[in-house]
């Protein structure tokens, strides 16, 4: 098997069942009993897609752009946790498929106001922020961000940052999409000095999943080198199978300082893709993929405070089950977050 296949096979795991495009065209509803709906708000640095069932393309633009989307979600007996659910054509079937309810492009302008009438409506001030990962069309961000936000229940308003990746499988891709990813980490820092401009917000929570930790990883480390600290709304970061260099990742935490924000690490050996990944370059352990009691990653991650959860084995994909499996660290710690309890050193709360 060529390097390639291999490549297909392990990095496109969670492509069965997507469609070939479209998923965003809005469908009615209908009143189907027992759905949810999960709305969200949108910055991007994708290109506007020329096709509106699409909303982004895969193409960088030259700025940021803004949308929102509501997602609804299947009843749960209906729902397997952990899983989107998608259309097998279009239009979806609300009573088993996620489906697009609404999908409308904003100014920056419009973006505020509707942040801050979210984040009056949740009455706690708080905003989730999700940096998705490589081998990511835009739909499929979305539509994974509305699990988490649905799965969590966490009472924040949830802002999807979107990142050019191609959603294409391969070694060239996987090349384009780490550089596009870390193109946009100027945008991150943009969308958090945003954020954290309004009065209504109170503390803001950033999970970053897989390649989509590199650019998030940056924005920090900028933030902390250009202005002296990170800020203060920023209080924890959630690094899900981060495909980042762990000498890298060592060295941008040290840049940041002793007043960065909470970090909690989800980590597994098993992890197929994040193998690959060091492998594509030139061996270089990756975060996600380290061994934490083993030296000297377990007296790093002591050193900077790091909360350090080890999957390893559990059910579920290796490169996603901490989103995938509704009694993994992830969910509890989110539970956690929604109660307003503060992340402790063994997870544990106060």
């Amino acid at each position: 098997m060529t390097v390639a296949a291999v490549a297909s096979a392990v990095f496109c795991s969670a492509c069965s069942g997507r469609l070939a495009q479209g998923a965003l065209s809005p469908v009615a509803q209908a009143n189907t009993e027992g759905t949810s709906l999960v709305p969200l708000l949108v910055a991007t640095t994708r290109k506007q897609s020329t096709d509106t069932g699409n909303m982004f393309d895969r193409e960088r633009a030259d700025g940021v752009s803004y949308a929102s989307v509501t997602v609804s979600m299947p009843p749960d007996a209906a729902r397997k946790i952990g899983e989107v659910q998608w259309p097998s054509s279009m239009p979806g079937n609300p009573s088993q498929d996620f489906v697009t309810t609404s999908a409308n492009y904003l100014d920056k302008r419009s973006f505020l106001v509707a942040l801050s009438a979210a984040t009056k409506q949740t009455g706690r001030g708080k905003v989730l922020v999700f940096v998705h990962g490589f081998n990511n069309r835009f739909d499929e961000a979305v539509f994974r961000f509305a699990q988490i936000v649905h799965g969590s229940k966490a009472p924040a308003t949830p802002v999807l940052f979107s990142w050019p990746s191609r959603g294409v499988v391969g070694l060239r891709e996987y090349q384009d999409d780490l550089e596009d990813a870390n193109n946009s980490s100027d945008a991150i820092v943009q969308l958090l000095d945003t954020i954290a401009a309004d009065a209504n917000v109170k503390e803001i929570t950033v999970v970053c999943h897989s390649m989509g930790c590199s650019p998030t990883l940056e924005a920090l480390r900028s933030k902390a080198v250009r202005t002296g600290k990170i800020g203060d709304k920023i209080k924890n970061i959630l690094l899900v199978a981060p495909d980042v260099d762990v000498d890298v990742f060592r060295t941008k935490m040290q840049q940041m300082g002793s007043g960065r924000p909470r970090f909690a690490l989800f980590m597994s050996q098993d992890d197929g893709a994040l193998k690959l990944s060091k492998t594509l370059l030139g061996g270089a352990t990756r975060l996600g993929d380290a061994d934490p009691a083993q030296e000297p990653y377990k007296t790093d991650f002591r050193r900077e405070n790091i909360l350090v959860f080890d999957l390893t084995g559990m059910r579920g994909g290796a490169h996603s089950r901490a989103f995938e499996d509704p009694s993994s660290v992830m969910a509890m710690i989110e539970e956690r977050l929604a109660e307003g309890q503060q992340m402790t050193d063994d997870g544990s709360t106060p």
